[in-house]
């Protein structure tokens, strides 16, 4: 990959995103914030995360400028994540948030050009797992970081010390990843990407090829990923961009079937229920006794049970039907999430109540696997081979626009009980694997590609 140091910073900048994916919304609960304001908390990353990723995107695929976006976007998130513990004011935090959000979106399409830009197409997938599995690994050492950062001091110093000195850590994290990209990230030129193997060349320099375009997207879309992070945070902002730069809305409508309306339908559905569940979950969880130690744990746990999974659901992916490995995954999900309430509850922390409760966190992480693997393929099958592009797009467009409004329906309704926020959220992920079974019953068995 040549010169792929640059790689080290993007997971140091992980490191800081993966903490402060978890820290902003505990920082809010110690704020006094409820339900509601960790729904708006959690929609400002989809619907700060998006237009990052859309328009920067598309100015550094058109221009061939990569690297300042690079630098600019990470030192962008450093600065946002240095501000929330310089308030108590939730707002402002909010604010924040959508701001380190709108910066990590902007630089992962310009990553996942970055990283292709010297390769022939056969080498992309590869590629893409390699961007993912550091990314992946960063994200995880931030939860991990959390865990004994908030662990040791919560023995030593109060809540908020210890919250607040962690965003220093975030934000040092996020300092250093910006360095090294300085240092690392190579220089813009104007040299081409590589031959891919059909033998064409795009010009990186040009306004968007839109047959590189779609290669871009397959390639981003197939094979397996190390995505430690989807279990509890699925947006892709990098695949959002990719997916939708050759998106041609005539062309969609005109060919657009009702079998591929029913399964966006479903993924509305099962995005919105894990939207819905995630926001208010870290004052559910401090609510009935967890520490934030162990709420980063949680989360670790989870993300680590779907990357462990990740190998073997995709062996379930090469011999399974697709539409009922998908609805099983969800509703495993399904049943798990208002579990969670039931089990935090009745026993919150004591030894048995914990024991369960990461049990769930597990299965949560697993189920994720199952959906995360099937999803890309299962709507190639349905869509229409003229729009298989354009329907990768809106998939990924819709699921950031559910987390987004799923995130500020959990917090309403959490507001009022968290046992009806999560119920609801169980019951969205259910009605959306029931509606992927009608999906099923209209295309028959659909098998992924050999």
């Amino acid at each position: 990959m040549g010169d792929s140091r640059w790689l080290y910073a993007w997971a140091l900048a992980s490191v800081a995103l993966g903490g402060a994916s978890l820290l902003v919304p505990l920082y809010v609960v110690s704020l006094g914030g409820g339900p509601v304001a960790l729904g708006l908390l959690a929609a400002s990353a989809a619907f700060g995360g998006a237009p990052g990723a859309l328009v920067v995107g598309r100015i550094a695929d058109r221009t061939g400028r990569r690297r300042g976006f690079v630098v600019g976007g990470l030192a962008l998130a450093a600065v946002a994540l240095a501000g929330p513990p310089l308030t108590d004011a939730i707002p402002v935090v909010v604010a924040a948030n959508a701001v380190v959000w709108f910066a990590a979106g902007a630089v992962a399409p310009v990553l996942s050009l970055l990283v292709v830009a010297d390769a022939p197409e056969r080498e992309w997938s590869d590629r893409y797992a390699r961007l993912n599995a550091y990314q992946g690994y960063g994200w995880a050492g931030g939860l991990v970081l959390g865990v004994v950062w908030t662990a040791a001091g919560a023995a030593v110093a109060p809540q908020a010390v210890v919250q607040r000195s962690f965003f220093a850590v975030c934000v040092v994290c996020a300092a250093a990843g910006t360095a090294l990209a300085v240092r690392w990230v190579p220089a813009d030129d104007a040299s081409p990407l590589a031959e891919d193997a059909a033998g064409t060349t795009a010009d990186a320099t040009a306004p968007t090829d839109e047959r590189r375009t779609r290669r871009v997207a397959r390639a981003m879309t197939r094979g397996r990923r190390l995505n430690l992070r989807g279990a509890t945070f699925p947006l892709g902002f990098g695949r959002l961009y990719w997916t939708t730069a050759a998106f041609h809305p005539r062309r969609f409508v005109d060919r657009f079937t009702p079998t591929l309306a029913l399964y966006f339908g479903a993924v509305v559905l099962f995005f919105a229920g894990f939207a819905a569940f995630f926001a208010p979950l870290p004052a559910f969880l401090t609510g009935v006794g967890f520490t934030d130690g162990a709420v980063f744990g949680l989360y670790l746990v989870s993300s680590l049970g779907a990357a462990v999974f990740y190998g073997p659901a995709g062996r379930l992916l090469a011999r399974s039907d697709l539409p009922l490995l998908q609805s099983a995954g969800l509703a495993v999900r399904g049943v798990a999430l208002p579990t969670v309430a039931l089990v935090g509850a009745a026993l919150a922390v004591t030894p048995l109540g914990v024991v369960l409760t990461g049990g769930l966190f597990v299965v949560i992480g697993v189920a994720w696997a199952l959906i995360a693997v099937s999803a890309s393929t299962l709507v190639t099958r349905i869509a229409p081979p003229a729009i298989r592009g354009e329907a990768l797009g809106v998939f990924a467009a819709l699921a950031a626009v559910a987390g987004g409004f799923g995130s500020v329906l959990g917090g309403r309704l959490a507001a009022g009980d968290f046992g009806v926020a999560f119920g609801t959220a169980g019951a969205l992920v259910l009605a959306g694997a029931a509606v992927i079974l009608l999906v099923r019953r209209r295309t028959g068995p659909l098998t992924a590609p050999a």
